[in-house]
This record gives C-alpha cells, structure tokens and sequence, in this order.
C-alpha cells in the first residue's frame, strides 16, 4: 500500500505551509521562533485537516532539531520511557504528540520534569480546545496557539501543487472542479488531497471534471453558502439558536446536521445545551436530552430525526439561566488561583464537633462549611427565569438570613 497523497506532499519547510499566516507568516509568532532558531512547548489545535501535524514537522525540519512522534493513546509507557532516554542521550529532544487531550496521569508524570528542565520540548496537537480538555500540568507549560481553517485559496493553491507534483503525471483539473473540491474540504486540505487522488485514479484519462467529482462525493455541500460558511458554523450557529429561543432558526441547523448524518455532534451540542444555557431554568431537560438520544439510536435515521426535532423545540422555548457553570467556573477560578484555604476543622473526617443536620429541625443547622477567608464567598447567583430557579433563590436567601442570625 502507497502512502496517501496528502503524506506524499507534506512540506518539509515552514516556507511550504498553506495557510495559517497568523503564526507563520513574516514576522508573526511561530516564524520568529523557527528564525531565531529556539522553540518553545506548544499546543497547537484546530479542527482536522488544517495542518497541525504538518506545522509541527516543518518546524523541526527547518531548524534541523532531533525529534520523535508520539500518540497519547496508542504509544504506551515503555515508548515514553524509550523518549525520555533518548532525550537524555541528545541532551533534548522535541517530542510531537498526537491527541494531547488524551494523555494519561502516568504517562503525564513521566513527562511533567523534562518539560520542566527543558530536557523534552513539547508540541501537542488536539481537535478539542485545549481550555478544557488538557490537564492544566500541562497546559501551563505550553504556549497554546488555535488553527484557522484553510481559504479556499489556501485549497487551490495546494490542489495547484499537487497537480504539479510528481505523483499526479498527466492530470488535468477543470476550474470548477477545483472550486467544487476547495467547497466541499470545508477547509480541511487533507480531505482535498484525499477527493483529488481518488477522482484522479477513477478517471480513465487522468481528466478531473466537476461531474466525476459530485460521482465521487454523494453528499450535497449543505455547509456552505455564498459566503462559504463552514461546518463548524453550523455547529455554533444550531447551539446559538438554542440559546437564542430561536425555534425556527435551531429546526433550520438541526436539519442541516441531519442531512450531514452527523450524530454524534448533535447528541453532543443538545446535552452542553440543556446545562450550560438551560440548566436550573428546566433542571428536566438534561433527562429528556438523554431519552431523545436513546430514541433516535434506538430508531436510526430517518425515523430518529422525530425525537431529535421535538427536544430541540422544546430546548428552544425553554426557559434559559447560564448560573449553575457560571457558578463552578467561579469556584474553579478561586482554585486555579490558588484562593482556598483549609477545611474547617469541625467538618473534617476526623472531627467529633460536626453537627449532623439531619438531627435538626429541617435538617438544616447553622455551622460553617468554606475555609476562613472565604467565609462569605458567594458563587452560586440565581437568575429568576423560571418558577424552579426562583424557588432555589428564595430557599438560598432565607439560608443565608438563617446562617447571619446570632
């Protein structure tokens, strides 16, 4: 089996990288670095196929720097050990890391000191934002850097070299051939390269018109509009709705990813929905959520897209409060800034002064729960939307009136 042509024609410079000229253009952040000769651990994470893996390659080619690939999931301990060793043995090394976001607590430990001695320089790819899915260890050691998705310019012009390239001899590309194929990528190059290398060994002449494409790639190109939208968009665009109340707006986007067969994000987007901009408004939600889901795997398409489109009205129409992550974010912040103090001592496990509310009046007793100096820290600030949110209110004010009492 050939490599595919998307590896074949993977720059070996920083010079040869379609797009991204935020980072690598002339004078901007990751150029500088690769000019002065001296790389820093990054992340570097964006959406597939927009040169991730390839960014991290051309950078250590062009400064000649020793390096080794690794995966988070499927490169094991006994790999990262092999790593470490060779870093010791070269006095550094770079390590280009795969799925990032997944890497585990062992394999973490293992690396944490060499990237702290700046034995081990890190590059780390992910399709997740790195905010919330990489272990902040990590994180804080590397500079992070987002991805954008390619131009359709950025497209035709890689089209253009591979159709130069040695591995594509005698291929002839209709313009609107190359327009479709720099439409459907949604700016994912590798899915480009991936489209033409098909198109060009089903073509009986090496001739890649716009008819054997659309033979080739069977789904509509629904993502994009006159001003070429991207998938991602849809995706933004179906949760905004939601958030919005914007019931017709968020049927239009469901439809869309439908269309596209894309589940899984749609399972995803309408469960972060029901608690990140729903939440305690319609603490039912999250259930229904979960019951629509099961439904529609139950059924599979086109008879799962029923319950799909009812919760999604009703998430629409519901009420909306955003006070319950905002509440948990405010404490994490409190935490990663190191503000928290220690645990009363009279709720310890080891105390025997902790008063058990429930051999109180309405199982409630007036003692003190958060550290000294938060003694009065409130997180949790209601937004009376909806008849159950303002029911917590009230029960969390007379709470408070009760512990001020003398």
């Amino acid at each position: 089996m050939t490599e595919p042509l998307a590896i074949k024609l993977r720059p070996e410079s920083i010079d040869d990288v379609f797009g991204q000229e935020h980072l690598i253009g002339p004078n901007k952040i990751i150029r500088n670095m690769v000019t002065y000769g001296r790389i820093f651990s990054m992340i570097l994470y964006g959406k597939p196929g927009i040169g991730k893996t390839t960014i991290a390659e051309a950078i250590v080619k062009t400064v000649n720097l020793k390096y080794r690939m690794l995966n988070a999931v499927i490169n094991n301990k006994k790999d990262f050990d092999v790593v470490v060793e060779e870093a010791k043995l070269f006095g550094g090394l770079v390590v280009i890391m795969d799925e990032i976001h997944r890497l585990n607590k062992d394999k973490q430990d293992l690396l944490l000191p060499y990237l702290e001695s700046g034995l081990i320089t890190l590059i780390g790819m992910t399709t997740s934002n790195p905010y919330h899915k990489i272990n902040p260890a990590i994180r804080s050691r590397c500079q992070i850097f987002e991805l954008h998705e390619l131009s359709s310019d950025d497209i035709c012009k890689a089209i253009d070299r591979a159709c130069n390239s040695e591995y594509l001899k005698d291929i002839i590309v209709d313009e609107d051939a190359k327009q479709f194929i720099a439409t459907v990528s949604s700016g994912d190059l590798r899915h480009a390269y991936n489209l033409l290398e098909v198109a060009y060994y089903s073509s009986s002449d090496y001739h890649i018109t716009l008819e054997l494409l659309k033979d080739i790639n069977t789904k509509p190109v629904f993502f994009h509009d006159k001003d070429e939208d991207g998938h991602y968009d849809v995706i933004s665009a179906f949760q905004k709705s939601i958030r919005g109340s914007d019931v017709n707006a968020a049927l239009h986007y469901l439809a869309r990813l439908i269309e596209a067969e894309d589940l899984d994000i749609i399972y995803r987007r309408m469960t972060v929905i029901a608690y990140e901009d729903i939440g305690l408004a319609n603490p039912s939600m999250g259930p229904k959520v979960e019951a629509a889901i099961q439904a529609c795997e139950r059924l599979g398409l086109p008879e799962g897209r029923i319950p799909l489109g009812d919760v999604v009205i009703e998430l629409a129409l519901s009420p909306k409060s955003n006070t319950g992550h905002l509440a948990l974010d405010a404490a994490l912040m409190d935490i990663e800034s190191g503000n928290t103090g220690n645990v009363p001592a009279h709720i310890k496990t080891t105390s025997k002064d902790y008063k058990y509310p429930h051999d109180y009046p309405n199982s409630w007793v007036k003692q003190q729960y958060l550290p000294d100096n938060l003694v009065g820290k409130k997180y949790y600030q209601p937004k009376p939307t909806s008849k159950y949110e303002e029911s917590l209110m009230k029960i969390d004010q007379n709470l408070e009136k009760l512990q001020k009492e003398d």
